[in-house]
């Protein structure tokens, strides 16, 4: 093992001053998954869904990663009753699972058959959402359970929906 040593915090020039943006505690989300078929699973997310490729590391014991963006991420955090609805409208019936993945694309039914074609499953086709997008759930290599959505209205238009809004506009 290589000794290395740290440098004291008094050797190291102030930062600059961050901007507002650098104030946020999370930079990233980044959803790790473990694939059994890891070669299917590149495949299929990078090159069918077309998630780019940001960097790919291989360790000893055929250990291997690749990290792939997404764009911007959110986490969406829904209580049980919204998850059966969402299950209803995308699906017609509750499904198992605490955590499934959703990719916002700009065409819903196109990307729904490409994935099809390349190994998911079709769970339910495309459909128009009460909140005007239009979703498709699949089941996808690595065990994931996918929604595929597309935005049908701009944000402006959907927040004037009822039952749209902030918890601070709604309870505040």
């Amino acid at each position: 093992m290589v000794a290395t040593s740290v440098p004291s915090v008094d050797s190291n020039p102030p930062a600059p001053d961050p901007s507002p943006a650098d104030h946020r505690p999370v930079l990233q989300l980044r959803l790790v998954v473990e694939a059994d078929d890891y070669e299917q699973a590149v495949i299929f997310y990078r090159d069918v869904l077309g998630l780019p490729e940001q960097a790919a590391f291989e360790g000893e014991g055929d250990a291997r990663v690749t990290i792939l963006e997404a764009g911007r991420a959110t986490l969406e955090l829904a209580n049980p009753a919204q998850r059966r609805m969402i299950d209803d409208v995308e699906v017609g019936h509750p499904t198992e699972g605490r955590i499934r993945v959703a990719f916002e694309v700009t065409d819903a039914e196109g990307g729904t058959r490409r994935l099809v074609d390349a190994g998911a499953r079709l769970v339910a086709p495309p459909t128009v959402t009460p909140w005007q997008s239009l979703n498709s759930r699949l089941d996808a290599p690595a065990g994931l359970p996918i929604t595929l959505f597309q935005e049908l209205a701009p944000l402006e238009q959907r927040e004037a929906m009822d039952g749209f809004g902030t918890d601070e506009e709604r309870h505040g």
